[in-house]
């Protein structure tokens, strides 16, 4: 299988690459920056400027991007133009842009997660399985990354917290809160916290709780290294090349629907 990979000098894009040139089945046609990327003309294979994705596209099965909400936009254009399908593994997104997303797989198959890996998907259906079976405990979200990543709180955090929220029937929107500093904070029954901690090179901790009258419940996943969600991608980008156009995520990827 063909793919191409947008974000190749990011993290993840650089672990991507490495497992991609590891796997048998899968033949790198072409890794890419944004234009000016001092990364541009380094790496093996070379890194090339998203100005010549055009020319990649048309011999490609899927495409791989990891980069940020505004580039993955407008890759999604060129995705829609050549059929492509499309494994989106970038966070920080509005609800505009989610919507723009949902409207191009109406044209192609997308797989949209914001985390890859098999151990973080579980988690996303235990805790729609735990929050439906304790409705009144009150439900937090602590996650921990590196001090490099840019959007907070997490992608996989905001997601968990959608998962709960939907679940009891309720708004993320109305109810989110994300921190606690002021004079008032006193909690209200209804809320769901959210917290971000960064430092060193954390990976990515998420750990959810669920606190009731004289007892909580804490479901957390730890990784230890990004292979996990870099083989989570290039599993998606293996399973979404032979799907109908629609969007999808991990949980399609890895058939945990029922868990």
């Amino acid at each position: 299988m063909k793919i191409v990979i947008c974000g190749a000098a990011g993290r993840m894009g650089q672990t991507i690459i490495k497992l991609a040139k590891l796997d048998r089945e899968i033949q790198i046609l072409g890794v890419f920056e944004s234009n000016g990327s001092s990364a541009i003309g380094n790496g093996d294979p070379a890194i090339r400027s998203v100005k010549d994705l055009k020319n990649f596209l048309s011999e490609a099965d899927s495409f791989i991007d990891f980069t940020n909400p505004s580039s993955t936009l407008r890759n999604l254009e060129l995705v829609k133009e050549f059929k492509v399908s499309l494994v989106i593994g970038t966070t920080g997104f509005n609800e505009e842009q989610k919507n723009k997303i949902v409207e191009i797989s109406k044209n192609v198959p997308i797989v949209f997660s914001p985390n890859m890996s098999a151990g973080v998907n579980i988690l996303f259906k235990l805790v729609e399985t735990v929050v439906k079976r304790i409705p009144d405990y009150d439900v937090e979200i602590v996650e921990l990354h590196h001090n490099k990543k840019k959007d907070s709180p997490s992608g996989t955090a905001a997601k968990l917290a959608e998962i709960a929220a939907t679940s009891l029937g309720r708004n993320m929107n109305d109810i989110g809160v994300y921190g606690r500093h002021s004079t008032n904070t006193l909690r209200k029954k209804d809320e769901i916290g959210l917290f971000s901690i960064r430092g060193g090179d954390i990976v990515g901790d998420h750990t959810v709780y669920f606190a009731g009258p004289g007892e909580r419940i804490e479901l957390t996943h730890r990784a230890h290294s990004r292979n996990t969600f870099a083989s989570g991608a290039l599993r998606a980008a293996k399973w979404v090349v032979n799907q109908k156009p629609g969007l999808y995520d991990m949980i399609d990827v890895l058939n945990i629907k029922n868990i």
